[in-house]
C-alpha cells in the first residue's frame, strides 16, 4: 500500500521523530503506539496529506495517494454543528457521488446497513449534539463503513468509550480488515494491541520498532520508559 523511506515528521519543518522506514502492506492491520509526544497522531496526519514530511519520502504503490478515511481524535471535532446522524454518515458517499448529487437508493441502503451494524438504526434523525460519546463514535464508524476507503487511519478511536462500544468498534475494524482495507490505528491500550492487531509500529525518541505485535510488545516491555505506561503489556497468544 505505501512505503516510508527515512520519513521524518513534524510541524513547521521541526522534526519530532527519528526517521521511519518500512512498508504498510495492502490489507494490513497495524497499531501505532508510543509515549505521548512521539509523533503518532502527526504520522497519521502526514500520511493523510494534512502535513508535509520534514524529510524523507512517503510513496504509494499506485503512485498516488489512495482514497483515505481519516478519523481524528474526538477532541478535534465540532459536535455543535447542526446536522443529524444520517447527514454525517451520508458524508461517506461523497467520494463517489460528489457534494451536489443526490444520494440514490443504493447509497441509502448502504447507510441504513451501516447504522444497523453500529446499533444506531433508530437514531438517523437525532442531532449529533444530543449523542453520547459512545454513540458519536459509533456514528463515525458507520461513516467509515459507507466510505469503503482502501486506507483507513484511526487516531485513538477508543478514548473515553464504554466497554461494549469498544468491543463493537473492534468488530467493525475486524470487518474492514477482512474486506481487504489497510488500517492504521493509534492506540494506548497494549492489551488491545496484543489481542487484535497483528502488526505494531512503536515510535520512541531514540528509535522506532516495527514488526509483529508480539515481538514489538515483548521488546518494548523491557525498556525503562514502558513502566510509565498506564496499561499492562502482554504478549499475544
Amino acid at each position: 500500500m505505501m512505503t516510508l523511506t527515512q520519513l521524518v515528521i513534524g510541524y513547521q519543518r521541526q522534526c519530532i521523530t527519528q526517521p521511519v522506514s518500512g512498508t504498510f502492506c495492502t490489507g494490513s492491520l497495524t497499531a501505532i503506539i508510543g509515549a505521548n509526544g512521539t509523533g503518532k497522531s502527526t504520522l497519521l496526519k502526514t500520511i493523510a496529506g494534512l502535513l508535509p514530511p520534514v524529510a524523507g519520502d512517503l510513496t504509494f504503490e499506485s503512485g498516488i495517494r489512495p482514497r483515505i478515511a481519516y478519523l481524528p481524535q474526538q477532541s478535534e471535532m465540532d459536535r455543535q454543528f447542526p446536522v443529524n446522524v444520517f447527514d454525517v454518515v451520508s458524508m461517506g458517499c461523497w467520494p463517489r457521488t460528489g457534494l451536489l448529487r443526490r444520494i440514490g437508493a443504493a447509497d441509502r441502503d448502504r447507510i441504513q446497513h451501516a447504522l444497523e451494524r453500529v446499533g444506531l438504526s433508530s437514531m438517523p434523525n437525532r442531532p449529533i449534539e444530543a449523542l453520547s460519546g459512545g454513540q458519536f463514535q459509533r456514528m463515525l464508524f458507520a461513516r467509515l463503513l459507507v466510505q469503503q476507503a482502501p486506507l483507513v487511519l484511526l487516531d485513538e478511536p477508543f478514548t473515553g468509550i464504554d466497554g461494549p462500544t469498544c468491543d463493537l468498534l473492534l468488530e467493525v475494524i475486524k470487518q474492514l480488515h477482512e474486506q481487504g482495507q489497510t488500517i492504521l490505528v493509534v492506540l494506548h491500550d497494549h492489551v488491545q494491541v496484543a489481542r487484535h492487531f497483528p502488526q505494531t509500529l512503536l515510535l520512541t525518541p531514540e528509535k522506532n520498532l516495527w514488526g509483529p505485535s508480539a515481538d514489538i510488545l515483548s521488546r518494548w516491555s523491557t525498556r525503562p520508559e514502558s513502566r510509565l505506561h498506564s496499561h499492562p503489556l502482554v504478549q499475544a497468544n
